[in-house]
Order: structure tokens, then sequence, then C-alpha cells
């Protein structure tokens, strides 16, 4: 379909918006890499699997490697199950082939299934506290979140902590209806350096893929994590 033929003032309003005036607000830019980084997660977040097919060429030629996006990908599973992210990580196969990229890429895991739950629980003490270091002891769900999203996941090269915080943060403001989690989250990405500035950044940078309801909502998370 060639939405400039069928709907063109559409395009002409869409297109300034997002990829004009939104990309370069005053005090609300991100870096190239990041911006696109940020992008995917969201759009994982409201599963938009169209809009993801045609940003992952753009976020590729703008800095995000084959490697950090296969690992934005992984990481969505723990925030979105699998039912959701599975069509994204066939797109991104299929696009990373078409690109020439050869298959599997290198391993990026740093655990082992003996050692995943005591470096998750290390992971989830950086991010949040030396209180989450024993939180896993807390019932079998919290075992395996300290085990499996973090053991599994956050402890994986490809991507930095303060990367991976700042992608969870974008899952959880695209689906909507995590604001506990979402405050959480950012409060966690503050913990890391990513502040509250970057935050409303980041927020800004997704706002035309997901929407205002969902991006005023993440602000005010945003501005409770801060209070904390």
């Amino acid at each position: 379909m060639n939405f400039y033929e069928t709907d063109p003032e559409f395009m002409e309003r869409l297109e300034h918006f997002a990829f004009d005036e939104v990309v370069n607000e005053e005090g609300q830019q991100l870096d190239e890499t990041t911006r696109h980084m940020a992008i995917l997660a969201a759009l994982l977040g409201c599963q938009g699997i169209d809009a993801f097919r045609l940003e992952l060429p753009r976020a590729l030629d703008a800095g995000v490697t084959p490697v950090m996006a296969k690992e934005i990908v992984y990481q969505a599973v723990d925030y979105l199950g699998i039912g959701r992210v599975l069509p994204f990580l066939t797109a991104v196969s299929e696009i990373l082939t078409e690109r020439g990229v050869a298959l599997p890429l290198p391993g990026q895991a740093t655990t082992t299934m003996e050692d995943r739950l005591e470096k998750g629980a290390a992971a989830q003490a950086e991010i949040f506290g030396e209180q989450m270091r024993e939180a896993w002891k807390n019932g079998h769900i919290n075992r395996w979140l300290a085990a499996n999203c973090f053991g599994d996941y956050y402890t994986r090269t490809g991507l930095n902590l303060k990367q991976r915080e700042m992608i969870t943060f974008c899952f959880l403001l695209a689906q909507g209806g995590c604001e506990p989690q979402l405050t959480s989250h950012a409060k966690g990405n503050m913990n890391l350096g990513n502040d509250r500035d970057f935050l409303i950044r980041v927020i800004s940078q997704c706002l035309p893929y997901v929407g205002y309801p969902r991006s005023l909502n993440a602000v005010s998370c945003v501005n409770n994590a801060a209070k904390m």
C-alpha cells in the first residue's frame, strides 16, 4: 500500500511530526542509536509489528547493530511474553537475512544454568538496591524473575545494563497497564544514571509510536519515581 498516494494529507502531517518535529524538538533529542533502540522497544511493547518492520532497517542504518536488535527482542519476552514477541523475532531474522547478515549471531550469554540465579540476583541488586539480592526467596515467581529475567537476559553482553533498563522502560510504557512496574523501572533507570530528563526524552521520542495516553501516563510514573 502506497500511503503517499492513498492518504497524502495524513502522510504529510505524520512525517512532519514523527520524523521532524519530535526528532528535532529542542531539549528532547537523543543520539540516533539510543533513539532507534527506544523506538524498537516501544513498537514491541505496543505490538506495532508492521511499523517495526519499517523501523528496523532505519535503526540498523543509524547504528543499532544486529546483536543489539536481537537482544532487544530477546529481552522483550520477559515483559511481553513469547506469544507477543514471536512475530518480532521472525521479523528481525528475516530482515537481517535479507541484509546479508549470517545467523545465528555470536552468542552473548554470560551465565550457566548453575549460576544464573546468583548472577541474576546480583543484577537486580545493582539496579534496585541491595535488598533485592535475597528477594528471589519470596516465592517461585520471584525466583524465576531473578534467574530467568535477570539471570538469563540482563547478564547478556550486546547491551549494557543502562541500555537494558531503558528498553525495559519502553516495553512497559508502550504496553500500558503496567504503571507500578513502570514506576519501579523508572527508579531503576535513575539508579543507573538514566535520569529524569533522559527518561522524558525517551518518552518524547516514542510518543508518535505509542500515542498520548500512554506517554502521559509514563511521564507521571517518571515524576513519581523521581520523588522516591
